[in-house]
C-alpha cells in the first residue's frame, strides 16, 4: 500500500496519537465540516418564523375571571367579512391561549378613525 493510502487508512481508523500533526489535521477537518457545511448543504433545520411578535397581543382579565385579548390590527390583516375576521383572530390567539372559542370581539378605533386593534373575549 502506498504512503498516501496508509495515511488515509490511519485517518479513517483514527490511529494517530493526540497532539500530533495528523491528529490536528483530522480535528481541523471535522471542525471545518461542522462550521462550513451549513453554508453549502441545506439541512432544512431552520426554525419556523413566528406569525406575530409577542407585543402584538395584550392579555387582560375581565371582571368574571375570563380573559380579554387585544390583538394588533396589523396581525389580523384587512379581512372583508366577519367570518374572515374571526378566523384571523383565532389564528393569532390560538398559539397563545390554546384551543378557545371566540365569544365576541370589538374593534378598537384610533384617533384617525382606523381600526388599530381588536378586543377579543374567549371561552375555553
Amino acid at each position: 500500500m502506498s504512503r498516501a493510502g496508509q495515511i488515509i487508512r490511519s485517518y479513517i481508523w483514527w490511529t494517530y496519537p493526540r497532539g500530533g500533526f495528523h491528529f490536528d489535521v483530522m480535528v481541523t477537518l471535522i471542525l471545518a465540516f461542522i462550521f462550513l457545511a451549513p453554508i453549502w448543504i441545506n439541512f432544512k433545520d431552520k426554525p419556523l418564523e413566528p406569525k406575530i411578535h409577542q407585543q402584538d397581543v395584550i392579555v387582560t382579565t375581565d371582571q368574571h375571571g375570563g380573559f380579554i385579548y387585544q390583538v394588533n390590527a396589523a396581525a389580523v390583516g384587512s379581512p372583508r367579512q366577519e367570518r374572515e375576521v374571526l378566523e384571523a383572530l383565532n389564528q393569532v390567539i390560538e398559539p397563545i391561549a390554546g384551543e378557545v372559542r371566540i365569544t365576541r370581539y370589538e374593534p378598537v378605533i384610533d384617533r384617525d378613525g382606523r381600526v388599530s386593534a381588536y378586543r377579543v373575549w374567549v371561552q375555553r
